[in-house]
């Protein structure tokens, strides 16, 4: 069942991992049981109508209609969006790029809301768990928006994802990864896994870093969406919808043209995503060996403590 779905735990030791967990998680002010209850109730009449709505609205306004969804999902866990918009002149309208122009949109992970949030700013396909689309309902939402699953327990398909990933992009897609490969709680975050940028390499796509963010009433970040430890959706769910005064900020940074070399293209977007930002645990650096199309951590350099199990395969 979607409600008792928990964050994978490692299978091998250069599997992606954080070492946040319940210790990370500070409450916010709570609304009532009621009114969580409401926020409940319309939270699912929007993920049981979504696939209906989709289906009878005509191609040209299928978009439109997806943000609004979005949106209104967004108003039903009790958070205001706010989108920042660094480009300059590049859009005149806050938006990943223009309709049948690729991007690779790129962000840090904090939990199953980023998926929501970047959707509220426009629909895009994303890079997810892969035993996502056998979950109840939430796995035909998955199949809708076209999510390129990806096993994280098993590295050798990595090279697999990053290449569907590149013909979506070939065809004029827009695509979201989170490429830490894992959640954090909002206040501490890993390296971006140098991997999935090389389909913006070989295809020559833009990279469009987003800095998102969930800040609490005076502005301050919070980490109550954090999906990590040993949080159920049921549990992560629970503590979202019964949050008050919640908004979700999400930064549009300037274009990052791709270049030849996935791993400095990688620290450039991290630069752009994290500004002055200093992560709560710290940011572990990462050795690097090929493997296929892609860079693994060399799994003979030691193995992580169980309280510094940052390092990963992607």
């Amino acid at each position: 069942m979607v409600f008792d779905a928990t964050p994978a735990p490692p299978s091998h030791s250069w599997m992606p991992s954080s070492p946040c967990g319940s210790g990370c998680i500070e409450h916010l002010d709570e609304v009532s049981t009621a009114r969580m209850l409401a926020r409940l109730a319309g939270v699912a009449g929007l993920v049981l109508s979504f696939p209906v709505f989709t289906i009878a609205t005509a191609a040209g306004r299928r978009e439109d209609m997806q943000r609004r969804y979005a949106r209104a999902a967004l108003r039903c866990l009790g958070m205001r969006l706010r989108i920042v918009d660094n480009r300059g002149g590049e859009r005149s309208a806050a938006g990943f790029a223009d309709p049948g122009t690729a991007v690779l949109v790129v962000a840090g992970h904090i939990g199953w809301a980023d998926v929501v949030a970047l959707a509220a700013v426009q629909p895009v396909s994303f890079v997810a768990r892969a035993d996502m689309v056998d979950w109840p309902v939430l796995g035909k939402l998955a199949q809708l928006t076209r999510v390129i699953p990806i096993e994280r327990t098993r590295l050798r398909e990595l090279p697999g994802v990053v290449g569907q990933v590149a013909r979506r992009l070939a065809a004029g897609n827009r695509i979201a990864v989170f490429p830490e490969g894992t959640t954090w709680c909002g206040r501490a975050y890993g390296s971006l896994r140098p991997a999935m940028f090389q389909a913006a390499i070989d295809t020559g796509t833009p990279v469009q870093p987003v800095r998102l963010r969930y800040l609490d009433s005076r502005g301050t970040p919070c980490t109550v969406p954090g999906f990590v430890g040993e949080d159920t959706f049921a549990e992560s769910a629970e503590r979202v919808l019964r949050s008050k005064g919640m908004v979700v900020e999400i930064v549009l940074e300037p274009l990052e043209h791709p270049g030849l070399d996935r791993r400095e293209l990688a620290r450039r977007c991290a630069r752009a995503i994290r500004g002055a930002d200093r992560s709560r645990h710290g940011v572990l650096d990462t050795e690097w060996i090929e493997s296929g199309n892609t860079r693994v951590q060399d799994p003979s350099i030691g193995q992580p403590s169980a309280a510094s199990a940052t390092v990963t395969g992607w």
